[in-house]
């Protein structure tokens, strides 16, 4: 106590000045105090708010939309849904919903409304918790851009600076746009465009004064008032936006009523189509290491593609109606262990027990080489490896066009006799040579009696699909009856090197195994590369390198490449020409006869690979080439054995393609100039004569057509 004595014997000995003057200094070093505490904690506060000179640079994450050919969105790559639009593109009526609903002083007020903040704070007292927050569209965006979300007074401080810097350096017309392309809408989705998209499946601008007020009175909680998951609760919100903006005069009572009329969306709206997926990657694949992860997924590109959805749709449905008929078919067979130990499973057990078939198809532009289609399986979801342009197996005898081009290129013609014979190879430790004399069963046999069971003398007799023998047959036949004899037989004259030679230079990337067995389609090749191959045969001998994107742009629309046709000449017009002429006959006569039905100018080949592991029918007309392939991942055979390439893949390419081409000019191969065309007898490929009952009109490069008349009694 004796402190506190003496303090008051010092003031009872001080006179009324004396004692003013010190309450004055004592309140004037206390409000000192209270000025530098609060400096530094406004100073702390402060240390580290953005500035805002960053938010004329400022780019969210933009959604990257991919489309085809006819600028219909295939499907986008995005981190956040979001669209940037300038003001002028969002409706008026959308603005003044905003205004309305969230800060109706906007055009007034220079950032912050003192009342709304006061307001805000006496609520947040009475319910003992911060709740209403009284921000400003301004607060809003400085919050949403620049601030962390968290409920602090500190960062409300924050956000009060902010918004004063903004309203000082920015107009509102900018302010409010750049509100409008942030806002979150729920679903991911940021924006009003994204947002008009994914709950209207329209571009913003189409947005009805219902639809707006829909929109806006999300904002406050996307979540809780979504129409998905609460539709009275939107409804309500939807109502009250309306009675604001009636509030505010910018709509009437009529206009009012008629949006309450309208319906809200109960369900999120299929924005981009599900189909393409394969393409779609395809596509990320080539694009992702050029841009980067953040320019691809963040940037806002605009990506224009070579794929047509009037293509792939169809494609994708007839496709799979096919391969789903050939898994019932297989189910029905009995498995290879089945035949063995005679016990048949049952049907459930049989379900679960057979792999499903696979199949993969594409189309290609025979002029640039730009891809029109792509299936790259039956269900991305289920396997996102692309058989198109990743799957490694045998090509059968889709392989011979290049065969047969290598023989043209050597000399032969489509009247050149070949022999369809039996043949054997032996391995003499350092190449695959043919067994002189031995051109029948009988001499093959007798000629490999001394070797059989010596491990290091290797023999190989190949045969024909139906084990028989056609004996001398022109070049044409060979190729449209796709003798795999015949095909030996050339190898065996022009050389299986430059049969190789004759695939690379057409547009196969593999390596091939230059080998007797060339001719039979034993290399592995990819089905992207074949059908460019057989391209190059339609193209006049000029091979374009596949290509799927067109151009890219940034989110201002600055182009950022550009595609240009990659051509190379592989082969001379009039060779090629022969050769798709010979192809014509596959379709028209041979094991593709079945696409005749399409009753247009096509070319192809069948093939079917070594055990009936793989199906393919590769056909071109002069403006597409479209490849198709069957089989199972796993390698295993199908099971039938009648199934052929012709019998399985040419059908249900063949109804693709007459949708494809359902619409387009009926077009032949141009004829170069130096070809002439001749009647010639088919089976002995001289010139015919009246009596000759089996004529063709066969084409020929100028002076090699024959010279003699068919000289067989018929």
């Amino acid at each position: 106590m004796e402190p506190v004595r003496r303090f008051l014997d010092y003031v009872d000995g001080l006179s009324a000045r004396e004692l003013v003057q010190k309450a004055v200094y004592l309140m004037a070093g206390l409000a000192a105090a209270v000025v530098v505490a609060g400096s530094l904690m406004m100073r702390s506060i402060l240390s580290d708010i953005p500035s805002i000179d960053k938010l004329d640079e400022y780019t969210p994450s933009l959604t990257t939309y991919v489309y085809d050919i006819n600028n219909q969105v295939i499907a986008e790559f995005s981190v956040e849904k979001r669209a940037i639009l300038p003001l002028s593109k969002i409706p008026v009526d959308m603005q003044n919903a905003v205004i309305a609903m969230e800060d109706q002083n906007f055009f007034r007020h220079w950032g912050i409304s003192p009342r709304g903040i006061i307001r805000a704070q006496l609520r947040n007292i009475i319910a003992h918790r911060r709740a209403a927050g009284g921000s400003t569209i301004t607060q809003q965006l400085s919050r949403g851009i620049f601030l962390k979300p968290e409920k602090a007074y500190t960062r409300k401080i924050k956000e009060i600076v902010l918004a004063l810097q903004i309203e000082r350096n920015f107009s509102k017309q900018e302010i409010l746009a750049l509100y409008l392309n942030q806002i979150y809408f729920g679903s991911g989705v940021y924006g009003v465009q994204s947002a008009s998209k994914l709950y209207f499946g329209k571009d913003v601008s189409e947005m009805t004064l219902g639809e707006c007020a829909l929109l806006t009175g999300l904002i406050p909680s996307p979540e809780r008032y979504s129409p998905f998951n609460n539709p009275e609760r939107a409804l309500q919100r939807r109502k009250l936006v309306l009675q604001r903006m009636m509030a505010e005069n910018y709509i009437t009572p009529k206009e009012a009523a008629a949006a309450e009329a309208e319906s809200v969306p109960t369900e999120k709206s299929t924005l981009f189509a599900s189909h393409a997926a394969y393409f779609v990657e395809y596509v990320r694949q080539q694009l992702e290491p050029k841009y980067g992860v953040t320019q691809l997924w963040k940037g806002g590109l605009k990506i224009y593609t070579t794929l047509d959805l009037t293509m792939q749709v169809p494609a994708e449905d007839i496709m799979e109606k096919y391969l789903a008929k050939y898994d019932a078919d297989a189910a029905k067979m009995p498995r290879p262990e089945e035949e063995k130990s005679g016990e048949k499973k049952d049907d459930d057990a049989v379900e679960k027990s057979t792999p499903s078939l696979q199949g993969a198809f594409v189309v290609l532009d025979t002029r640039t080489g730009a891809i029109k289609a792509m299936i790259g399986g039956r269900n991305y979801r289920d396997s996102k490896f692309n058989r198109v342009t990743q799957a490694v197996r045998q090509a059968g005898s889709t392989f011979k066009p290049f065969v047969w081009m290598s023989a043209l290129m050597s000399g032969y013609t489509p009247a050149s006799i070949v022999e369809d014979s039996p043949m054997a190879y032996y391995y003499d430790g350092k190449d695959w040579r043919l067994l002189e004399g031995a051109t029948d069963q009988y001499a093959i046999d007798l000629a490999i009696q001394p070797f059989v069971g010596n491990k290091d003398f290797k023999i190989w007799v190949p045969n024909n699909f139906d084990s028989k023998f056609r004996g001398r047959i022109t070049l044409r036949q060979g190729l449209e009856q796709s003798r795999n004899l015949a095909s030996i037989f050339l190898v065996t004259r022009v050389g299986p090197t430059l049969v190789a030679d004759v695939a690379h230079r057409a547009g196969i990337k593999r390596n091939l195994e230059a080998v007797p067995s060339i001719g039979l389609g034993t290399s592995l090749v990819v089905p992207l590369e074949m059908t460019s191959a057989f391209s190059t045969f339609a193209n006049g001998g000029i091979h374009v390198e596949p290509f799927g994107v067109l151009k890219v742009t940034d989110n201002q629309g600055r182009m950022l490449e550009e595609a240009v046709p990659d051509e190379t000449e592989s082969f001379s017009p009039q060779l090629s020409y022969v050769l798709s002429y010979m192809m014509k006959g596959v379709v028209q006569r041979g094991t593709g006869s079945y696409a005749s039905r399409l009753k247009r100018p096509l070319a192809g080949k069948t093939g079917t690979s070594q055990d009936s592991k793989d199906m393919w029918f590769i056909g071109m007309t002069p403006d597409l080439t479209a490849g198709a392939w069957m089989g199972y991942d796993d390698f295993m055979s199908l099971p039938m054995k009648d199934w052929t390439g012709g019998g399985t893949v040419v059908p249900w390419w063949t109804e693709i393609m007459e949708t494809l081409l359902k619409d387009q000019p009926v077009r032949d191969f141009p004829v170069p100039d130096g070809i002439v065309f001749v009647s010639i007898d088919q089976d002995t490929g001289k010139l015919a004569l009246p009596a000759c009952k089996k004529k063709i009109l066969e084409a020929f490069i100028a002076g090699t057509e024959p010279k003699e008349f068919c000289d067989v009694q018929h």
